[in-house]
């Protein structure tokens, strides 16, 4: 179980990385939780397809997916935390690294993210 859940959250950051909305949307939860350096909010899914679609021009590449932890906590919850390196195509080439957290649950046989975290890693 923990590998279909690791490979779940590369499927979604491989969909914010093609800039592919029904993929990322198949695999979220609404409303869904977010929180990161901007703050948390709870997300319905208009506002996730603006948030999506106004990051158009916010190219991210994933790099790397490391220090993966995560736990089945009942047949329907599951939680995984990991380590990721991102680059960010902007005016300037700049990777970031970042601790996330997502928590998995399964809704009509399909596991969807309901709660994702970033931090920001310190250089």
């Amino acid at each position: 179980m923990e590998t279909q859940i690791i490979e779940l959250e590369k499927k979604y950051w491989q969909g914010m990385e093609n800039h592919d909305y029904e993929t990322v949307k198949k695999l979220t939860h609404f409303p869904c939780i977010i929180a990161g350096k901007t703050g948390l909010q709870s997300v319905d899914e208009a506002t996730f397809k603006k948030m999506f679609e106004s990051a158009d021009g916010n190219k991210i590449k994933v790099l790397n997916i490391a220090d993966v932890e995560t736990q089945l906590l009942a047949g329907n919850t599951a939680i995984t935390a990991y380590q990721i390196e991102l680059e960010m195509a902007d005016d300037k080439q700049k990777s970031l690294k970042c601790v996330c957290t997502s928590t998995w649950i399964k809704e009509n046989n399909n596991w969807v993210c309901a709660l994702h975290t970033e931090t920001e890693l310190s250089q």
